[in-house]
């Protein structure tokens, strides 16, 4: 019986331990343990289609995806210009002469073909020409040889008096001057030009026009912007240059005048050019500091290169206040010829004898517009010829 028991015993432990395992295992809250995680398959990226090799059939063509065009720049430098050569310039301008200054010649020869010519008369021819920035010493010259020509003439004709009056008005513009400009290579080396002249005058523009007046004649030019206190004048300049083809030397805002020059004429005996044009400060605060930074300008270039022609750019419609800045300048520097501006406006063409006379120097070009090709070499038959008309 005691054996019974024993076996009962055992059998109910073994139940309780089993029954307790599974609610160990089981037991209400417990996490089920997670399955395993396969890792993902592995698709290898598909080809693109031009890459991908394509099975050659018979007769199929391959087509080829066009290239891809570079994005075009924001700003497009300007297309190189060919201007045209200078010979002839001023007679294709004759017109804008005779609108501006006829009036002054129809006044002359109005004057002039009265029957009487009496001292009231001759006092409105002077004035008349005074009017025309012709100047007071040049005026009463002038006056005095027409008084003898007309009293051997006697009587006279319209053409006569026209006659006599170009042939006055010659003799006093002198075409006799030698008007050339200097810009023959010397071997090697470039002609050098400095344009000096007050701000305001068309200093600047008088040298871009001057580069095109050159290229048009064939010749390799370079620039140098040494009015490095205008930063303007410097971007004005590289505008001129890019149009014709020019390379253009430039410093920084501020800087030393000389030093880019001296530039430029590297830069022009480098590049084998045939001339070199510096455009130059123009202030004029005081006579000894212009003289110093003009002449250390033309001391620094001439350690590399002579400088041929100096040329000094006039206002035309300043007039006599014209006169005393060219006054000015003739004291600092060498003056070789004058550029004369907006000849075509309100100036009076009588600026042309009084500069001449006081400086001593021809008028070598003027600027009849405001257009890229107005810039032309002085002729004065061309110029008397569109004062007195046809």
């Amino acid at each position: 019986m005691s054996e019974y028991l024993g076996i009962i015993v055992i059998v109910i432990a073994v139940a309780v331990l089993a029954v307790g395992g599974m609610f160990f295992l089981y037991r209400p809250g417990r996490k089920a343990v997670p399955p395993p995680v396969e890792a993902p398959e592995v698709k290898p990226a598909p080809e693109p289609e031009a890459e991908r090799a394509q099975p050659e059939e018979e007769g199929a063509t391959t087509t080829v995806p066009p290239p891809v065009k570079p994005a075009e720049p924001l700003i497009k430098k300007p297309e190189v210009e060919i201007p045209p050569p200078s010979a002839g310039r001023m007679v294709r301008l004759r017109s804008r002469l005779a609108r501006s200054q006829s009036v002054l010649g129809k006044s002359l020869l109005e004057l002039l073909s009265r029957d009487r010519l009496d001292d009231e008369v001759w006092d409105e021819i002077e004035e008349s020409l005074i009017t025309a920035d012709v100047g007071i010493a040049p005026t009463q010259v002038m006056v005095e040889e027409l008084r003898t020509k007309v009293k051997v003439l006697g009587t006279r004709t319209p053409e006569e008096v026209r006659g006599l009056l170009r042939e006055e008005l010659l003799k006093q513009i002198d075409p006799e001057l030698d008007r050339t400009l200097r810009v023959g290579k010397h071997g090697e080396r470039p002609a050098v030009a400095l344009v000096v002249g007050v701000n305001g005058t068309g200093k600047t523009t008088t040298t871009g026009k001057l580069a095109r007046v050159l290229v048009g004649d064939g010749k390799k030019v370079v620039l140098g912007a040494a009015d490095t206190f205008r930063a303007a004048a410097a971007d004005q300049l590289q505008t001129w240059g890019e149009r014709v083809g020019a390379e253009v030397v430039r410093g920084p805002e501020g800087g030393d005048p000389a030093s880019v020059a001296f530039d430029a004429v590297s830069k022009g005996i480098g590049d084998k050019a045939d001339v070199v044009i510096v455009d130059t400060a123009g202030r004029l605060h005081t006579k000894t500091g212009l003289m110093d930074e003009l002449g250390k300008v033309k001391r620094v270039i001439e350690k590399k290169a002579t400088v041929d022609e100096v040329l000094l750019v006039l206002d035309a419609t300043t007039g006599q206040n014209g006169m005393r800045q060219a006054q000015v300048f003739a004291e600092v520097v060498n003056i070789t010829g004058i550029a004369l501006t907006k000849l075509d406006g309100t100036a009076k063409g009588g600026i042309i004898i009084a500069v001449q006379r006081e400086l001593g120097v021809p008028v070598k070009l003027v600027g009849l517009g405001e257009g890229p090709d107005d810039l032309a070499p002085f002729d004065p038959e061309v110029f008397v010829d569109a004062i007195l008309g046809d």
